[in-house]
C-alpha cells in the first residue's frame, strides 16, 4: 500500500486541549507546557483548537492567540497545523491566512455540518479555504448526523487545490473508504482517523497514515502505532486494550470526553489541577461516572510506568 512516508502528518498528531482557569480563562503557560510535552514526545505536529480544544467556545481573538501561543511554545522543534473553523468560508480563509502569517505548517478546518449541503456546496466551501493559503491542508469531516465525504470528494477536491492533502474521519467501519480514497488520488491525499484512535487498529492495514487522538494519552497511542505499523500487531493490541476502556467510556458524549482527558493531563502533572477546566455550556458527569473515569485513567498511569515511559518529560527552558 503507498503511504506518504516523508509526510509532516504521520503516525500520531494529538489535538492540544484549551486549559482554563477557575474563571474560564485561558491558561496560556498551561497551553504553552501541552505544547512542550508534544514535542518531547517526538511527535511530527500537534493540532489546535480543534473540537477537542472547545474551538466552538473561543472568540476569534482567543483562537488566534492559542495559535500564536502553540507556535512560539514549539520554537520549530513541531510542526502546529492551525484549525481555522467557522461555518462561513470567507472567514475561515481569513482565520487560514492569519494563522499562515502567525507561523502555522498546516492549514486545518471542519467542514460546516450544521446543516445539509450538497457535495459540491462542501467543495466549494472547501476550496476557497485552500485558495487561501499556500500550506498543506487538512480537511475534518466530523458528520454524527450522516455519512462523511469520500473518495469523489477527495479527488474532485485535490484536482482543484494540490495542497488539500490530508483527510481527517471519524467514523467506524471505514476501511473500505480509505482504500478508496487512497486509489482515487493515487495516495496523494492521505487519511487520519480521529475519534481517539478509537479505530486505529483495524485501520492501520487499510493505509491511514496516522491519527489524531487527545494529547493524554497521545504518547501510548505512539507506542501502539509504531508496532503495528511494523506489523506487529499482537504487541500492539496488548497495549491498546488496556487504553479502549477509557477510550470507550469518555466518548459517549463529547463534553465528558474533554473532562477526562483534562484529568489526565493534569494527573501527569502536563497541566495544574487548576486549569483542567471546561468552559460552560458543559456536561456535569455525576459522581459515579467521574469515579470510574479517574479509575481508568489512573489504568493508564500504571501503563505508562509498564511501558517505560515518563508521566511528564520536561523539556529544558
Amino acid at each position: 500500500m503507498t503511504r506518504l512516508e516523508n509526510s509532516i502528518l504521520h503516525g500520531v498528531i494529538p489535538i492540544v486541549p484549551t486549559p482554563f482557569r477557575a474563571d474560564e480563562s485561558i491558561d496560556l503557560d498551561a497551553l504553552a507546557a501541552c505544547v512542550r510535552f508534544a514535542a518531547e514526545c517526538g511527535f511530527n505536529a500537534a493540532c489546535l483548537p480543534a473540537y477537542a480544544s472547545e474551538f466552538y467556545k473561543l472568540s476569534e481573538a482567543e483562537r488566534l492567540q492559542v495559535v500564536e501561543t502553540a507556535i512560539a511554545a514549539a520554537d520549530g522543534r513541531i510542526g502546529i497545523v492551525a484549525q481555522s473553523n467557522h461555518p462561513s468560508a470567507r472567514h475561515a480563509a481569513e482565520l487560514a491566512r492569519r494563522h499562515e502569517q502567525l507561523g502555522a505548517s498546516v492549514i486545518s478546518f471542519a467542514l460546516p455540518r450544521q446543516f445539509a449541503i450538497t457535495e459540491q456546496d462542501l467543495i466549494d466551501y472547501s476550496r476557497e479555504i485552500c485558495d487561501a493559503t499556500r500550506l498543506p491542508v487538512l480537511i475534518q469531516d466530523f458528520n454524527p448526523g450522516g455519512p462523511t465525504v469520500g473518495a469523489e470528494f477527495a479527488a474532485r477536491l485535490h484536482e482543484a487545490c494540490r495542497n488539500f492533502r490530508y483527510l481527517k474521519l471519524e467514523e467506524p467501519l471505514m476501511g473500505s473508504k480509505v482504500r478508496a480514497i487512497i486509489r482515487a488520488t493515487q495516495a496523494a491525499v492521505g487519511v487520519l482517523e480521529g475519534w481517539g484512535g478509537m479505530y486505529m487498529m483495524d485501520l492501520i492495514p487499510d493505509g491511514v497514515v496516522g491519527l489524531m487522538p487527545g494529547l493524554g494519552p497521545a504518547d501510548i497511542l505512539h507506542r501502539v502505532w509504531d508496532l503495528a505499523y511494523r506489523g506487529e500487531r499482537d504487541a500492539a493490541m496488548d497495549i491498546f486494550q488496556v487504553v479502549i476502556p477509557q477510550l470507550a467510556f469518555s466518548l459517549q458524549n463529547l463534553e465528558f470526553w474533554l473532562f477526562v482527558e483534562k484529568k489526565l493531563l493534569a494527573a501527569r502533572g502536563i497541566i495544574p489541577e487548576s486549569s483542567a477546566i471546561i468552559r460552560r455550556a458543559t456536561r456535569t458527569p455525576d459522581a459515579s461516572a467521574v469515579r470510574h473515569a479517574l479509575w481508568l485513567n489512573e489504568r493508564l498511569l500504571r501503563l505508562l510506568d509498564r511501558l517505560g515511559l515518563e508521566k511528564h518529560p520536561t523539556t529544558p527552558q
